[in-house]
């Protein structure tokens, strides 16, 4: 679970980081209303949860209530790769003289967190590690022992920051450690950590949870309104859909179908457990896909029961007025069920995955 930049402050503020003044505005009335409130020059930074929004023009400054008003204008409805700006965070302008950068996030390879550190912050820190690695530091703490404040000094030292500042910067690596911990975080990542005349500011705040934990954190479910997605959908540039029930089997469908001269249009899992709504939902998803020729659904039912995927595929074909070539590979839980529902409704299937990958290819090449 991804949080917006203004809730993952929300977390940073409470856990004793310190941060900007800054209101939601969801109009902009608001961030007009806002501004004059605030009575100073402020930033209106897009709410998206994707990298990047400096460098895509998502990020203006104001410094009266009507330069505010227009510029937010401006940025309600823009597109900053795919996400729709829907809410602004109005922050207050800050006299920045310096800018760092704390990241703590999973390493797989060395299956250890790492904490990741510089001081130099801002949106070039993605060209850091190849432009000048020397000045990216990196520790990977014990993940069975607990993370003490020396080490995290010792990060700042590595970091070459002033004397002055150490033992300050080392309390906010400390705190955004123990966070990424309390809160099951894959990402915890302050950039830029500012210096002001008011001391260390988290400027900015991104904040991952991991989705497993989640029935452990349902305030925090509740703070993000999230929703968990039911379905996994990847358009890609072929034209036929794989569409199947699990992220490997769906994958295993594609190869079939690369395997055989094909390309696939979609990577869509509908997950171990699906019904018949699901089945449906997926179906209408890549027949409102235009590049789609041809769909090839893959189920090996184990919870997900066949007679219920047959059940949604009939649904489907029953009410769109679009000519659907459908490929089914269906075997598993109720098979027996669901293929004699098939059979009835004169819609031909395969037990064998690889006969329907090729056949699916065939169908698509016989229309070009």
């Amino acid at each position: 679970m991804k949080f917006f930049e203004y809730n993952g402050k929300k977390i940073f503020e409470k856990e004793k980081i310190a941060i900007l003044e800054g209101y939601l505005a969801n109009s902009p009335e608001e961030a007009k209303e806002i501004t004059s409130k605030m009575d100073k020059s402020v930033v209106l930074k897009s709410q998206v949860l994707v990298g990047g929004r400096g460098k895509a023009g998502g990020i203006k400054f104001a410094d009266t209530p009507d330069e505010a008003f227009k510029k937010s204008i401006e940025l309600f409805g823009m597109e900053i790769k795919g996400e729709t700006v829907e809410h602004l965070l109005i922050e207050e302008k800050a006299d920045i003289k310096n800018e760092f950068f704390i990241s703590v996030t999973v390493d797989r390879n060395n299956k250890k967190p790492v904490i990741m550190a510089s001081s130099e912050g801002g949106v070039d820190i993605e060209n850091l590690a190849i432009s000048s690695p020397e000045k990216l530091i990196k520790y990977h703490p014990n993940p069975l022992d607990e993370f003490l404040p020396y080490e995290a000094r010792e990060i700042a030292r590595k970091m070459q920051v002033p004397n002055e500042l150490i033992s300050k910067l080392g309390t906010i690596i400390w705190k955004l450690f123990n966070i990424f911990n309390k809160y099951d975080a894959t990402t915890a990542e302050i950039n830029p950590l500012i210096l002001t005349d008011e001391g260390l500011i988290a400027a900015d705040a991104k904040l991952e949870v991991e989705n497993d934990s989640l029935f452990r954190h349902k305030d925090l479910v509740k703070m993000n309104n999230y929703k968990e997605k039911e379905l996994d959908f990847v358009k890609l540039d072929g034209n036929i859909a794989v569409i199947g029930n699990g992220a490997g089997l769906t994958l295993t469908g594609m190869d079939m179908i690369k395997l055989n001269g094909g390309k696939p249009a979609t990577f869509l899992d509908i997950g171990g457990g699906s019904s018949q709504d699901t089945i449906e939902k997926a179906l209408n998803m890549v027949l409102d896909y235009e590049p789609v020729k041809v769909i090839f659904l893959n189920v090996l039912g184990g919870i997900t029961r066949a007679d219920d995927v047959a059940k949604g595929v009939i649904d489907v074909l029953n009410k769109t007025p679009k000519k659907v070539n459908i490929v089914i590979r269906l075997t598993g839980t109720n098979e027996k069920e669901g293929q004699e529902l098939l059979e009835k409704a004169g819609i031909p299937f395969d037990i064998s995955m690889e006969k329907a990958a090729k056949k699916a290819v065939e169908i698509c090449k016989s229309l070009e």
